[in-house]
């Protein structure tokens, strides 16, 4: 497995406060991140950091995850604990009142990804099935659409496109959905943060991810699309590709 992470200010931002990293346990499992901070006087990056710097961690020293269900939970306890260290840092420091992060998080095995999310940025799945988005914002506007309150074309120009309905850090408890699936060989996940996805479509993601290019070179090509369509945000992407086993005492970084 080859995991790529870019991140870019974009045009107009004074500074970045998404965050992410591909990170490998001892036993050779990857763990993919991106977390896209929130708060005032750079708050945001204090806690898309923290959640990276924290889960970092954690992974590293981690055994190996034989199933998803053990995927599940160790995801599940990592984000309870991650939490538990933002909201702390917050409440102990004004400057950081109500400071939080979205994050979207990775297990990749050999057989089975184990996603995590809490906000609005997203995960998809390129495999035999086609491209898919594997994650549901937690946002105002996709509550409208999924109540039929309003579609998905009124969502892009909605005035509280931004307002988010959960996020990691800002209470005192946090809950993120979860689940696992199967992959194989050939199959690639993409992380995100909404500074992709509002200005690249879902169709362009795709055609992106289907081609023969060095993952790398994808992602770049991602990135200075969203910025020659204004940039208005930061933006960050993370892509996985199952290519294959890592031999034996060969360094995956």
């Amino acid at each position: 497995m080859k995991g790529q992470f870019l991140t870019d200010r974009g045009k107009v931002r004074n500074y970045n406060e998404d965050a992410g990293g591909v990170f490998y346990n001892s036993f050779r499992q990857l763990l993919a991140i991106i977390a896209d901070g929130m708060g005032g006087h750079q708050a945001g990056d204090v806690a898309s950091q923290m959640a990276i710097s924290l889960i970092e961690e954690k992974w590293k020293k981690s055994n190996e995850l034989y199933s998803a269900e053990e995927a599940e939970q160790w995801i599940s306890q990592a984000i309870i604990e991650i939490n538990e260290s933002i909201y702390a840092h917050a409440l102990a420091n004004s400057e950081y009142e109500g400071m939080g992060t979205t994050v979207v998080v990775t297990i990749c095995t050999e057989e089975f990804i184990t996603i995590s999310h809490i906000g609005d940025s997203r995960c998809y799945l390129y495999s035999e099935s086609g491209f898919n988005q594997m994650t549901e914002d937690h946002s105002l506007v996709n509550e409208l659409v999924r109540s039929g309150q309003i579609s998905k074309d009124d969502a892009e120009q909605h005035p509280r496109k931004n307002v988010l309905l959960r996020a990691l850090g800002t209470e005192e408890n946090a809950i993120a959905e979860t689940q696992s699936v199967w992959w194989k060989h050939g199959d690639r996940v993409l992380l995100c943060s909404d500074g992709l996805t509002n200005k690249v479509s879902d169709e362009e993601l795709a055609s992106f991810l289907t081609t023969d290019s060095d993952i790398n070179e994808i992602g770049k090509q991602m990135v200075e699309l969203a910025n020659e369509r204004g940039g208005e945000d930061n933006i960050s992407l993370l892509i996985v590709w199952h290519d294959s086993t890592l031999k034996e005492g060969e360094n995956p970084c």
